[in-house]
């Protein structure tokens, strides 16, 4: 089954999920050849392992919190606050509460 991404133009709500957020699951919002957008929901204690991903990326919190871990240093992220990460860090996220992040990546060839 093919994902349904957003078209150009089309609007896309990121607002928190609040009641919602316990049955959601991460989505993919848009993508281009350069750009992706998804909505990652992780529930409370779900853990991402150490990764990286080629391109710059950025993780913004809309709701609950998390752990973040980059650059050697682990940082409590909270509803509204957001980090840039360049291409190639390791990054791992552990959800402190139910949670959901809206990730951008920017694609790499």
């Amino acid at each position: 089954m093919a994902i349904s991404h957003a078209a150009s133009g089309q609007l896309v709500d990121v607002q928190p999920l609040a009641d919602q957020l316990a049955e959601a699951r991460t989505t993919a919002l848009f993508k281009t050849g350069t750009l992706e957008v998804m909505r990652v929901v992780m529930p409370a204690h779900k853990t991402m392992p150490s990764h990286q991903v080629k391109g710059d990326m950025t993780i913004h919190c809309l709701e609950g919190e998390i752990e973040l871990t980059a650059h050697g240093q682990t940082q409590r992220m909270k509803a509204g606050q957001l980090m840039w990460l360049a291409g190639g860090v390791d990054h791992a996220l552990t959800a402190r509460q139910d949670s959901s992040l809206l990730v951008t990546l920017v694609l790499q060839k």
